[in-house]
């Protein structure tokens, strides 16, 4: 209750600086239109904002799922072979050396303007820290437990499934919650590149047509919707590994 009540704090406090800065100032709606405004157009448009909504999401939800299988699996073969080890390793941190913006013209050019280039795009920038963080920890397994298991003649493949993923699921965790904010800005990336539904679509649509209002309540939605997906993935972390 505390918290709720925290953050209802928070967010009065946000919209009366937000509404005392478009009056103080006299901004016009077309630079910065004042929260009324923007939570009217929010009622008035909840369908058409609702259907971009539903197309970000599913491209959200496809590319963490996606995302997190694919740096689980990577992970446990980094943790498993030191030749996939040395073979994965620079292909990691050759994913975060070329910018995002400039690989979502080329998905767009190869996967099209449909759901997956967005999907692809959404695993990309999830990959690394969920494949990063997994790893570490499957890297930080107690010494002593290892030795344990050696010494009751464990075989590599049951140290690696039955102790060291085990005790590396928290770290997991901790990647799923980073890919959880992480997933809807490569959504809205592709978005921006080319589509024709989508959260992101709308805001550079509005945009063009000077409707700033519309845009900031797509933004206010896009905004609200990843609060919940971190949310959601942190409660269902804690609830099936309890971090």
């Amino acid at each position: 209750m505390t918290r709720v009540a925290t953050l209802a704090g928070i967010t009065a406090l946000a919209l009366l600086a937000w509404k005392a800065l478009v009056v103080a100032f006299a901004l016009p709606r077309f630079i910065l239109p004042g929260p009324g405004l923007v939570f009217g157009t929010l009622w008035t448009s909840r369908a058409l904002i609702a259907e971009h909504a539903l197309v970000t999401m599913t491209e959200v939800l496809l590319g963490l799922g996606l995302g997190a299988a694919l740096g689980f699996a990577t992970a446990i073969a980094m943790a498993a072979s030191p030749v996939a080890r040395a073979l994965l390793r620079p292909t990691l941190v050759f994913s975060q050396a070329v910018p995002v913006f400039a690989l979502a013209p080329i998905l767009t050019l190869w996967l099209g303007y449909g759901l997956w280039s967005k999907v692809a795009m959404a695993l990309l920038i999830i990959y690394f820290p969920v494949t990063s963080a997994f790893f570490d920890a499957l890297m930080r397994t107690p010494p002593g437990w290892l030795e344990l298991a050696r010494v009751m003649n464990a075989t590599p493949g049951r140290i690696l499934w039955r102790i060291r993923v085990p005790a590396a699921m928290p770290g997991f965790a901790s990647g799923l919650r980073l890919a959880a904010v992480y997933a809807p800005i490569g959504a809205i990336i592709g978005e921006w590149v080319g589509a024709s539904r989508g959260l992101g679509y709308l805001m550079l649509l509005a945009n063009g047509r000077a409707k700033i209002d519309l845009m900031f309540a797509a933004l206010i939605v896009l905004a609200i919707l990843t609060l919940l997906l971190h949310a959601a993935v942190d409660a269902a972390c804690r609830r099936i590994w309890g971090s």
